[in-house]
């Protein structure tokens, strides 16, 4: 089963690292929609955060190697749903500092995104080794 959350994991950081990198201004323009929901923004994003974190944490209960830095990030985007839960006011703060000038770091982002899929893809190997 961890290998398979691995892959899925990795499909999605792949995705969504390459829209951070090539769409940036289309995510500027995400985070501002987000934003103009007032709090229901933060809670549409949490369930995003909620469900990817959750397969994560329920299929991959992995804490050596490298596969544990995948559990790590289930564990954290489990966090950030219950932060976009339980304190919609203070992500809709950190909503509003998304504009053009910060654009740069949507492809930072996209760029560690890029680096989880490796991690991925190699813990994926590494499970599948006799």
């Amino acid at each position: 089963m961890e290998r398979a959350i691995e892959i899925f994991a990795a499909v999605n950081f792949t995705v969504i690292g390459l829209s951070h990198l090539f769409q940036r201004q289309v995510w500027i323009d995400y985070f501002a929609k987000l934003h103009s929901l007032g709090r229901l923004g933060p809670f549409a994003e949490g369930f995003l955060y909620l469900n990817f974190g959750a397969m994560i944490v329920a299929f991959h209960n992995v804490w050596t190697g490298p596969g544990v830095l995948l559990t790590l990030i289930g564990w954290t985007h489990v966090v950030k749903a219950l932060v976009r839960f339980v304190a919609p006011d203070a992500v809709l703060r950190l909503y509003a500092k998304m504009h053009d000038k910060r654009a740069w770091q949507i492809q930072l982002a996209g760029g560690f995104l890029l680096a989880a899929t490796a991690l991925c893809i190699f813990a994926a190997s590494q499970g599948s080794l006799p």
